[in-house]
């Protein structure tokens, strides 16, 4: 069995799932909305800077992190991009999900592991 064969398996069974095939199908929608796209557009820019941020160790204060959370409430109200941000939720769940039956497979390496 050839590890990087079954990586290559998994990738491929995960852009052949169905939260895949949603956040395209949610994409399109949107791209052909061109307020939502917008909209979209300016939040996940404005989410990127923040993440960048976060990285380089300076932490947003309360009320960035509050007038980003009251955004995308406000998004969510729009129909195609409530259905991307659930569908993009429902991939997310499924990749942590993988990561710990991955990362749980390992854990008798080291030992029992001290709990407490």
């Amino acid at each position: 069995m050839n590890i990087y064969d079954k990586a290559n398996e998994l990738a491929k069974s995960l852009r052949e799932s169905q939260e895949v095939a949603d956040i395209k199908s949610a994409m399109k929608l949107i791209d052909l909305d061109l307020d939502s796209k917008r909209m979209l557009d300016e939040f996940r820019a404005q989410q990127n800077a923040m993440q960048q941020r976060m990285m380089s160790g300076d932490m947003p204060s309360q009320e960035e992190m509050g007038q980003m959370e009251k955004q995308f409430e406000s998004l969510s109200l729009n129909l195609n991009i409530r259905r991307l941000f659930d569908a993009e939720r429902r991939l997310s769940v499924i990749i942590q999900d993988v990561n710990k039956i991955i990362t749980d497979s390992l854990q008798d390496l080291y030992g029992p592991s001290i709990q407490g």
